[in-house]
């Protein structure tokens, strides 16, 4: 369902209302089971108009282009961002950048899936993900997508990377949020509600109040699917976008590069400091 809030804009005479730009989070879930779909929302964004906000829905890699199709910007710049690896070169063991992600994943408790070319539909020729990527011809450059007036862009995100930015409790080793009901020995209620609400805190900070109530709204569920946790991460991967394109360029942060593969996420202060003493140890590109 699209709902709308006004932001501000001026009133200055003979201002025209900037154009909208799209941002939209992808948690494709990696494969494309009718079983265990991913989910994608989006939220359109111009000075002068109201916001559309099109809340998390469950989707396959076609019902995701299908949605993009409709809601991507007609005269600004749409940006992706895709909770899944992008760019896959390597036939065996784990991207570099993976290495470096898993330096901070694991010593807040949780752990990276490496990609590689010999994982059977996910990243083997025949997989979804890379005709979603060649049907969906969208451009892989971040650094343009930042600045860009108009185009299609997409972004390799993750959420892990993203929370312990978007709450500092959640920095620390061990201090990871246990959030996903999948894991059920792990899971934690108070986790689930943490991440939610930390969710909540940074799309008030966009001033993008339906998607912030969206977010309390799953952060008073007491009884969340797996299903439900794809929609919180779609919404994470949303908050991924727009730091990127609407934040200052220190906000945020690309590990990796174009060649090897890459991960662009929020990062403070502390967790830019841990990644990047990683990336140099690994040889990694970190900006």
């Amino acid at each position: 369902m699209m709902r709308r809030t006004v932001l501000p804009c001026s009133k200055e005479p003979g201002y025209e209302p900037v154009v909208m730009d799209t941002f939209i989070g992808f948690d494709s879930a990696w494969t494309d089971k009718a079983s265990a779909p991913g989910a994608i929302c989006a939220v359109s964004v111009g000075a002068g108009r109201p916001a559309e906000f099109h809340a998390p829905r469950l989707a396959s890699f076609d019902e995701a282009l299908s949605f993009i199709a409709r809601v991507r910007s007609g005269s600004g710049c749409t940006l992706v961002a895709l909770d899944q690896p992008a760019v896959v070169p390597n036939e065996s063991s784990m991207r570099p950048v993976e290495r470096v992600a898993a330096s901070l994943v694991s010593w807040l408790g949780g752990g990276v899936q490496p990609a590689n070319r010999s994982k059977i539909g996910m990243f083997c020729a025949a997989s979804p993900v890379w005709r979603f990527l060649s049907t969906l011809g969208a451009s892989e450059a971040p650094e343009e997508a930042r600045t860009a007036v108009t185009g299609l862009y997409l972004v390799e995100v993750f959420p892990a990377l993203a929370l312990p930015s978007l709450d500092p409790a959640f920095f620390g080793r061990l201090a990871g949020p246990r959030y996903n009901p999948a894991r059920r020995k792990a899971f934690q209620i108070g986790h689930w509600r943490r991440v939610a609400a930390a969710a909540a805190a940074s799309f008030d900070d966009f001033l993008l109040a339906e998607a912030a109530d969206w977010c309390r709204t799953a952060a008073e569920n007491l009884a969340p699917k797996k299903a439900d946790q794809d929609k919180l991460d779609a919404m994470i991967c949303l908050l991924s976008a727009l730091y990127w394109r609407l934040r200052p360029r220190h906000q945020s942060m690309m590990l990796g590069c174009l060649t090897n593969g890459y991960i662009i996420f929020p990062a403070n202060d502390d967790v830019r400091a841990k990644l990047t003493a990683a990336a140099e140890r690994f040889g990694v590109p970190a900006a």
